[in-house]
């Protein structure tokens, strides 16, 4: 079976604009994904990229044309600069682990969902996922318990801080990024179809 490591970020708009594209590629192979939340600022400042705001005007001009073009291409709903922007990323994301934890366990709730969802509630909804009442909307809307919210926090933090050391390893520097097989990278939700491509050999 094909195996997917999925690094992501709940903060991050191209995480978003990836929708559940993920999903449907892997249920047509049939691959199993793995998700792995992590901090995208820690992730740059290891790799060499460059907060936002930190770009050089170029950058941040083409980024401001860029995330809404791509947007209104995929059809998604997008404010280029929500109410809630940038928040703390590590409580969502604890929840996402404690989601697929769950998931493992037998629960029946839907992980894509849940991280479109999370992304979704930040870019399109306005609403601040460091804030337990988002999170526990977000998990109870992809069909899990809202108590995950605030389940198993320290082992959580402790997966979230080794996603950051597997993608340092394994050559991620950005998010979305996904790892086919142990050694396919491809990076950006631009590079899905490449991603689905591979899968079919």
């Amino acid at each position: 079976m094909p195996h997917i490591d999925y690094y992501l970020a709940t903060i991050s708009p191209y995480t978003y604009l990836a929708g559940t594209r993920l999903e449907a590629i892997a249920k047509r192979h049939n691959a199993q994904i793995t998700y792995k939340p992590l901090d995208i600022a820690a992730l740059f400042a290891r790799t060499g990229g460059v907060l936002p705001k930190d770009r050089h005007i170029s950058r941040i001009e083409y980024r401001a044309q860029e995330l809404p073009r791509q947007a209104r291409k995929l059809g998604m709903p997008f404010h280029l600069q929500p109410a809630h922007w940038p928040v703390n990323m590590a409580p969502s994301s604890y929840a996402l682990i404690a989601a697929q934890r769950a998931a493992r366990g037998g629960c029946a709730g839907d992980l894509g969902a849940l991280a479109h969802g999370m992304t979704r509630a930040c870019w399109a909804e306005q609403k601040n996922i460091a804030e337990d009442e988002v999170i526990r909307a977000c998990l109870e809307a992809a069909g899990f318990e809202a108590h995950l919210a605030e389940a198993g926090l320290a082992e959580s933090a402790e997966v979230y801080e080794r996603n950051l050391e597997e993608a340092v390893a394994a050559g991620v520097f950005g998010a979305p990024f996904y790892i086919a097989d142990g050694q396919e990278r491809f990076w950006g939700q631009d590079r899905l179809e490449d991603l689905d491509r591979y899968l079919s050999g």
